[in-house]
């Protein structure tokens, strides 16, 4: 689904789905460009309320305090605003469209993602 709606976003507006990018856009739009995205944000929140209405949505439980959690998020807009997007953006569009800059960026996502793991969880112990 999310190939899908990055697809069809590609083809109607010719933008790039990347949810930061996106969502920040909607702080600086200029005139005319925030109703695509009002919309692609709405489905994404909608399409979510649907599925939940077909099936039941999994039991997510978080191991982390309010505080861990406000720490990550702004690592993570920090890390999206230094890496010029988000993994949906190089992880899912840039990848397709085989941007070198895109596999880079992916690569060190995910590289982070890993090295956190295994820091937190073996070396800490957590």
């Amino acid at each position: 689904m999310i190939g899908a709606a990055a697809g069809l976003l590609g083809l109607l507006t010719g933008r790039v789905a990347g949810i930061s990018a996106i969502v920040g856009g909607l702080l600086t739009s200029r005139r005319g460009d925030s109703a695509w995205r009002v919309a692609f944000i709405a489905g994404l929140i909608g399409s979510t309320l649907i599925y939940a209405r077909i099936r039941p949505l999994p039991n997510i439980t978080l191991d982390a305090g309010n505080g861990a959690m406000v720490i990550a998020g702004l690592l993570v807009g920090i890390g999206t605003a230094y890496g010029g997007g988000c993994t949906s953006g190089h992880g899912v569009c840039g990848i397709a469209r085989l941007s070198m800059r895109s596999m880079a960026a992916t690569v060190a996502f995910m590289a982070a993602g890993f090295a956190t793991v295994y820091l937190l969880r073996h070396v800490r112990g957590g």
